[in-house]
């Protein structure tokens, strides 16, 4: 369950419209938010004074245009590197989520301009709801949810589906795709109701009574996902993301994935909605 979301607000882009997106949701209603600003480090004590007053009033704007329980939202205002603090305030109050907003950077590009939401998606192992500065946060009806046999997958159509069951004219869009399946002429695509991936799947959104679509696109899943998504008009997409910090260095990126070479840093880049990153633990 969602019960502690902390919302990373840097002042600029679109997470806080997610937030509040998110927060219509019947069952994350009664979740608490902490809202968390971040002071770089200044130079001098009155360049300091000036940006700690300057972050505390954007909490106090970010807060009233939330509109959520005064009672349930904490302000949190930290000095440092905003990628460790992240990470840490989200130790802290154990969030069950982490909301910001993110630029999209591509692969190299996001390590040379200090990316903070690529660092916190690299190193974090709590679930990531990211928003680009480019895209249009709509009211959450549609959702995806990129299947694989993974328990990282499974636990997302879990949340996907205590989502969808209390929202009104909801939809479950569920996507399996085959990357290693080529059509020779004539040859008919797999029955995404045969799928073996979607399967069970199928079977939990009907035990939920929750409207769905299957699919079982073949390609590159990277790719057609995103490009599902799309045609779709999805609202919000989701999948499972692996825990992918080094065990031996826990603290240090790991610099294949931060290329972007894995399937949740292609999506979190070319996707042109809302997309949920779910880890487990372990």
């Amino acid at each position: 369950m969602i019960e502690k979301i902390l919302l990373a607000d840097s002042g600029t882009g679109h997470a806080q419209e997610m937030l509040k997106a998110l927060m219509e949701i019947p069952t994350v209603q009664a979740a608490s938010v902490t809202v968390l600003h971040v002071v770089p480090p200044q130079v001098t004590s009155e360049g300091m004074t000036e940006k700690w007053e300057e972050g505390g009033k954007l909490l106090a704007t970010a807060i009233q245009a939330l509109g959520l329980d005064p009672s349930r939202v904490t302000a949190v205002l930290r000095e440092g590197d905003p990628k460790d603090i992240v990470i840490r305030v989200a130790d802290e109050v154990d969030a069950d989520l982490i909301v910001m907003g993110s630029r999209g950077l591509k692969r190299i590009q996001s390590i040379l301009e200090n990316s903070v939401s690529q660092y916190v998606f690299q190193l974090a192992a709590r679930p990531m709801l990211l928003v680009k500065d480019d895209i249009y946060v709509k009211k959450i009806k549609r959702i995806m949810v990129a299947m694989d046999k993974s328990e990282p997958a499974k636990e997302t159509l879990k949340i996907a589906l205590r989502f969808l069951r209390d929202i009104p004219g909801g939809q479950l869009i569920l996507a399996h795709t085959n990357p290693d399946m080529k059509l020779k002429p004539g040859e008919i695509a797999l029955n995404p109701n045969d799928d073996p991936v979607l399967v069970p799947a199928i079977a939990e959104a009907k035990k939920m009574g929750v409207s769905y679509k299957a699919i079982a696109p073949e390609g590159k899943p990277g790719e057609r996902i995103c490009q599902v998504a799309e045609d779709l008009n999805v609202d919000l997409l989701m999948l499972g993301s692996p825990e992918r910090r080094p065990s031996i260095a826990q603290g240090l990126p790991d610099l294949d994935r931060l290329l972007g070479q894995s399937l949740s840093d292609y999506v979190r880049v070319y996707a042109n909605c809302p997309v949920m990153l779910v880890r487990t633990p372990g």
